[in-house]
This record gives structure tokens, C-alpha cells and sequence, in this order.
């Protein structure tokens, strides 16, 4: 039976999407599951000819004598896209054996014509490794800030001053032009008038079959022009005036205010990692960079002028001109 190969995994292999030596800063900044592999190693392992053991990583091809194991396929699998990562092993591994086959074959090929030793090859070669070495750092000081203890104590650490959002429950009638909402307007502010029912007669918005009922919602969920006007009323009252935006001309009235509940510790996981995140690689920079010895120099080479007790001062006035006689 052949295997149907996921497009998504044939763009993602022809664009060459198999980082094997990178962990970017921003992969750190990822939730943990994003980074999880998919596919996992067989159970059983491989077997060696004429034993039961099995093999934990084994070779699994040869190029020019350089041997592929099964983590490097593992790691590859790692760093593809989320969308193709959880393709099934048979179909996912042997593409990515192929990709690495022809890179080793590439790299041989390089290093017979001698490109390992082109200076700017070299420069490069330098230079990754530089990012590298930085990265690694990084990691180092970044990983215990996010780990799940880590995460609670910062969220229990700001639980008092954590509050829920403000949320207003509204309905709204949507109509074409101003006249039409200014006259609907006249009509909901009658004593006795119901706006639901004005809003099911009158209104072409989303809703308008409920009553125009758009439930609870925060200031930054709707547009900025109905959101201000909204949130400017008291519960029970209707907006003094039409409001326009991008959708037409509405009519809006606040049924209630409330405060919704503050934000549990799954909710603000990934707000939680972020800043833990930012703080822990801030500090970090900080501190390496205060204890390097730096020596700084303008951008034609030459040293820098050493500040004088001078710097920042007035001028002195200019000499007036000597008078004639």
C-alpha cells in the first residue's frame, strides 16, 4: 500500500524547514507542549543482528562513512512546523532521512572542494557558532524561570493585585444610515417602549432576532468608537446619540456592568511565561554585560575623546569687536 505524504509536510521539507542546530530565543518563549516532539521513537527500539537487545540510537543510514542516527531524526522531526509535525512516522521519517542524507552528501561534497577553509565560510561558521554559544546561555538562565513551580509563585506573587476586567452586557440596533438611527432612537426612548423588541423589528446587525443581545463584553472586544460609547453608559441607559462605525449607525443600551472574575493561572500561563521569560533574559544580558571588560571606539576606529569637565558647559560670550576711532 503507498503512503499518502500531507502536502503541508512537502512544502515544509522542499523549503528545507529542517533546522537540525537551532533552538531559537524564540522557541523559549513557546508553551512547553509546542515544543514536545510528535512523533516519538519506536518503543522497541533496533535490534542488532543476532541479538534481543535493543539498540537505544541506532544508525540509521551511511553517507561517504558518516553515520545518521536516529535522534538526528528525532531532533529534525522537533524543529519542523506544528502543522506537519504530527504526520505518522512511516510517512514523516523517511522524508526527513532523505533531507539529511542529501545534506550530508552536500556538506562531503563542500568540505572536498575545500569550502571549510574560505575565509568567508569561516566568517560564517564563526558567527553561528557565536548565536549558538549566546542561545545556549540563555537557555541555561531562562529555563528554571519558566518551569511550572516557577510560573504559580510568580502568579501567586501578584494574585492581590490582579483584578477582573470591566464587562458590560449591551444590545444594540444596527441600521444603514443616521436618520434612520436618530429616528429608532426617538422611538426606544419612549416610556413603556421595549428595545428588544424594537431592535428585532428595526435592526440588520448580528443578534437582531434575540433583541440585538450582544452579551458581556470587554472594552477591547468590540471597535473603539462602539466600545466608548458603551462603556461611557450606566446599566438602564441608551446611548444620547447614534454611533457610527465601520458596520453603519447603532443604537446602543447597557443592560448591566459587571467585574469579571480575575484571570485563573491557566488563563495567565502564557502572559506569566512571557514577562518571566523577558525579565530572565533581560537580567541575564545585564549582568554578563556589566561584568565584560568593554572598550568602545568611534565608528572610523580611532579612540574616544575622554570626557571634559567642559562637556556641557555655556560657551563663553563671543569678544565684542574693537571700536574704530
Amino acid at each position: 500500500m503507498r503512503l499518502s505524504v500531507p502536502a503541508p509536510l512537502l512544502r515544509a521539507l522542499s523549503r528545507g524547514a529542517l533546522p537540525l542546530a537551532a533552538l531559537s530565543i524564540g522557541l523559549l518563549a513557546q508553551p512547553a507542549a509546542a515544543q514536545a516532539p510528535a512523533a516519538a521513537p519506536p518503543a522497541s527500539g533496533a535490534r542488532t543482528p543476532g541479538s534481543s537487545q535493543a539498540v537505544p540510537d541506532p544508525v540509521v543510514a551511511r553517507v561517504n562513512g558518516q553515520e545518521i542516527r536516529f535522534s538526528e531524526l528525532r531532533e529534525a522531526a522537533e524543529q519542523l512546523p506544528e502543522e506537519v509535525r504530527g504526520a505518522p512516522p512511516p510517512v514523516l521519517y523517511p522524508l526527513i532521512l532523505d533531507q539529511l542524507i542529501a545534506q550530508k552528501a552536500l556538506v562531503a561534497a563542500a568540505r572536498a572542494e575545500k569550502l571549510d577553509q574560505d575565509p568567508e565560510v569561516r566568517r560564517r561558521v564563526a558567527r553561528a557558532e557565536e548565536q549558538e554559544m549566546q542561545q545556549a546561555l540563555l537557555r541555561r538562565e531562562v529555563t528554571p524561570a519558566l518551569t511550572e513551580e516557577a510560573l504559580r509563585r510568580r502568579f501567586e506573587a501578584t494574585a492581590a493585585s490582579r483584578q477582573g476586567e470591566e464587562e458590560v452586557h449591551a444590545r444594540h440596533i444596527l441600521v444603514a444610515n443616521e436618520a434612520d438611527a436618530r429616528a429608532i432612537l426617538e422611538e426606544v426612548k419612549r416610556p413603556g417602549v421595549d428595545f428588544a423588541e424594537v431592535a428585532r423589528r428595526r435592526s440588520s446587525g448580528p443578534g437582531a432576532q434575540q433583541g440585538g443581545d450582544l452579551g458581556f463584553f470587554k472594552k477591547g472586544d468590540m471597535v473603539p468608537e462602539f466600545a466608548e460609547a458603551a462603556f461611557a453608559l450606566q446599566a438602564g441607559q441608551i446611548s444620547d446619540a447614534p454611533v457610527r462605525t465601520n458596520f453603519g449607525w447603532h443604537v446602543i443600551k447597557v443592560e448591566e456592568r459587571r467585574k469579571a472574575p480575575a484571570p485563573t493561572f491557566e488563563e495567565s500561563r502564557e502572559q506569566l511565561r512571557q514577562a518571566a521569560f523577558e525579565e530572565a533574559v533581560n537580567a541575564a544580558v545585564e549582568r554578563y554585560r556589566a561584568a565584560a571588560q568593554v572598550e568602545r571606539f568611534n565608528l572610523d576606529g580611532s579612540p574616544l575623546r575622554a570626557p571634559s569637565a567642559l562637556d556641557g558647559a555655556t560657551p563663553p560670550p563671543a569678544a565684542a569687536p574693537a571700536q574704530r576711532r
